[in-house]
């Protein structure tokens, strides 16, 4: 399960990990070997707290100025995204599609754009990830597979065996088909409050300082006003999945997990 980045838009970034991370939270027991876990408080600090402070408190001509301070506020998401795939030397839409939209927003505001494409700018990424849930459907690996079926936390060949096993592979499939539409669901609820808060906040003409705060304040409120909403949909989407799991194979939480590495003796 992965993730996304931007400077408006970096709440994608962290979306994507807290809802990732608050749904395998809800399965109480991890599993060994992990693929490497993202390092939740570094991309809080790269794609929230550090663009926020350069774009509210440092972008006045007094400091940096509004082209250096948009410049350098957009160069720490970037910067953790190229640095985030690289590490995990796997790359994904997600992450993919976070880091175009770090680059359109150094774009928009070089070009001074209009306020209104950066609102459109901020509606296009999450909606481009839900039309990405739908189209996959109709591929042999949908995406709700990355996002919600997570080999390394469940174990998904016992559970596959036990629901051939009851003849019940193809009801949990149309279970599984719900969660993808539950998905693309919450990427268009985010997608609508990207941009009514961008519309809302964004008043000024770029290359100003007013409209470097303007997009530092919707960046921070973006955790109220859009992670937490999509998050509590996501987490009752998976949760929703994992009823469907127990139910359907006849195996218990427990028993649909990898069990945990054993604890190592202390001498």
């Amino acid at each position: 399960m992965h993730k996304t980045r931007g400077a408006g838009n970096q709440e994608n970034t962290v979306l994507f990990a807290f809802r990732r991370d608050c749904a395998v939270a809800l399965l109480g027991r991890m599993s060994a070997p992990r693929p490497k876990k993202e390092n939740l408080l570094l991309n809080l600090v790269c794609n929230i707290a550090v663009p926020t402070l350069v774009l509210t408190k440092l972008s006045d001509e007094k400091y940096l100025g509004p082209q250096w301070g948009i410049l350098i506020a957009l160069l720490f998401p970037l910067s953790y995204g190229v640095y985030d795939l690289v590490k995990r030397r796997k790359a994904n839409l997600f992450s993919i599609i976070g880091i175009v939209s770090v680059l359109l927003t150094g774009v928009l505001n070089q070009l001074k754009a209009d306020v209104f494409w950066f609102a459109v700018k901020e509606a296009a990424m999450p909606t481009l990830l839900g039309v990405a849930l739908l189209v996959s459907m109709k591929t042999k690996r949908p995406l709700v597979r990355e996002l919600l079926w997570n080999d390394a936390v469940i174990d998904t060949a016992k559970v596959e065996t036990a629901l051939a096993e009851r003849g019940q592979t193809t009801e949990f499939e149309r279970r599984m088909g719900r969660a993808n539409y539950g998905m693309a669901a919450s990427f268009l609820l985010s997608a609508l409050l990207n941009y009514g808060l961008a519309r809302y906040l964004l008043k000024d003409p770029p290359g100003t300082p007013a409209f470097n705060e303007q997009l530092g304040r919707m960046n921070l409120l973006s955790w109220p006003v859009i992670v937490l909403p999509t998050t509590i949909v996501t987490v009752w989407v998976f949760w929703k999945l994992m009823s469907a799991l127990t139910q359907l194979s006849g195996l218990t939480l427990e028993e649909a997990l990898h069990s945990p590495p054993p604890k190592k003796e202390t001498k």
